[in-house]
């Protein structure tokens, strides 16, 4: 009998929607034109594009021609803080960035370190949050940019990024925010939240990898990163990904369409989840209890953080899985811990390991109870770290 697999690391990548799949074929084999040519078939390219940068404006209460189609939500956010400060460095050379930012934030600010600009990394509470104040207080006359995440990736704490938007309109500054594993799962209005840049992508909402959008306000000052023939309004050229483009979009709308259920039904898994692990007497929860994403969990244990990727690989041999942090960090050496848990106050060995659980469309509470059933006796299979030579 072939063993029945559970996927839970959503946050890593999810299953591509048949409907989205079924969105995109025609422009592979019918309708695969270059969106720049002339003839027919590009102009079919060209008109795809621009319907689905309408739809995916439209999700986020932007103007089409504010949409910025890349390949990734790591280029997103290299062209939004190379690009910015880039652009404004005769204004100022200092960056405002939170300390629990993803790796591509991070070390494309330790790079613009190296080029002579200066990066304050903000402090986070033991949750994962930072405090408007701090970003207030971090303020500078030669500040140009501000980029706090809207939800993490690892822990999945949600930031206040009203308020900090608030912040960054009062004192001049560009706000720029990573929405890759918010998008989708919660309500993002660009104005409303008084967001000048933000960064999404695709293959955390079901559509195909390889597709990201930047939001760039009109006016916002941003150079480009990709020179050539002047696609995506200057910013970022290259030969669109129209097949990839449809899917995202079709992918944005059908998270549109479920904006109103998903999240309450997720969230519900999510509590069974947290609920059964509270029985286990070591086991803690990382970021906030409910100012986080509806489908993530993040899990230490106390004595066993060493042991994490055992644990993984336990629940692995069991058909389920998971992951012990952000998935882009998962090449490298299993001992370095997470810079996010360390930020929220964990020593390095608890920083070590922790096991991300990421929920999404396709689970359901078979699954859920496959894993509740599983966590414990894998856990218990584990040595402490006083345990180990």
């Amino acid at each position: 009998m072939v063993q029945e697999k559970i996927y839970l690391d959503n946050g890593a990548s999810t299953r591509t929607d048949p409907r989205v799949v079924e969105a995109m074929l025609p422009y592979f084999t019918e309708r695969f034109g270059n969106a720049s040519s002339l003839h027919t078939y590009g102009e079919e390219a060209k008109e795809a594009l621009a319907a689905s940068r309408k739809s995916i404006a439209d999700f986020i209460n932007a103007r089409p021609n504010e949409v910025v189609f890349t390949s990734s939500g790591t280029e997103s956010n290299n062209l939004a803080i190379k690009g910015v400060a880039y652009a404004n460095k005769d204004k100022g050379r200092h960056i405002i960035v939170s300390s629990i930012e993803h790796d591509c934030i991070i070390n494309s600010c330790r790079w613009l370190e190296e080029q002579g600009f200066s990066v304050t990394y903000l402090p986070v509470d033991r949750y994962g949050s930072v405090n408007p104040e701090t970003l207030r207080s971090s303020m500078r006359k030669d500040t140009i940019l501000v980029s706090v995440m809207h939800a993490n990736n690892e822990i999945g704490t949600i930031e206040p990024i009203v308020e900090l938007g608030k912040i960054c309109k009062e004192s001049g500054v560009y706000f720029h925010t990573d929405a890759c594993q918010s998008f989708g799962k919660l309500p993002i209005d660009v104005e409303k939240s008084n967001i000048d840049l933000m960064t999404i992508n695709s293959h955390k909402v079901y559509g195909p990898k390889g597709v990201g959008a930047l939001y760039v306000r009109e006016g916002v000052k941003i150079s480009p990163w990709l020179h050539g023939g002047g696609h995506e309004f200057g910013l970022r050229s290259s030969t669109e990904n129209v097949s990839g483009i449809v899917g995202f979009a079709k992918a944005v709308e059908l998270c549109s369409a479920e904006l109103g259920t998903e999240p309450e039904r997720l969230r519900g898994l999510q509590d069974e989840i947290i609920g059964s692990a509270e029985e286990i007497s070591f086991a803690y929860l990382n970021g906030h209890r409910t100012l986080r994403l509806p489908n993530n969990v993040n899990l230490g244990f106390h004595g066993f953080e060493g042991e994490a990727i055992t644990l993984m690989l336990k629940l692995n041999d069991s058909g389920i899985a998971v992951s012990t942090g952000s998935a882009c960090s998962s090449n490298q050496a299993v001992n370095t811990p997470s810079h996010v848990l360390l930020a929220i106050g964990l020593n390095p060995v608890e920083a070590r390991g922790a096991l991300r659980i990421t929920l999404g469309r396709y689970n359901t509470e078979r699954d859920v109870d496959a894993l509740i059933g599983a966590l414990p006796s894998a856990v218990k299979s584990l040595r402490s770290i006083s345990s180990i030579a």
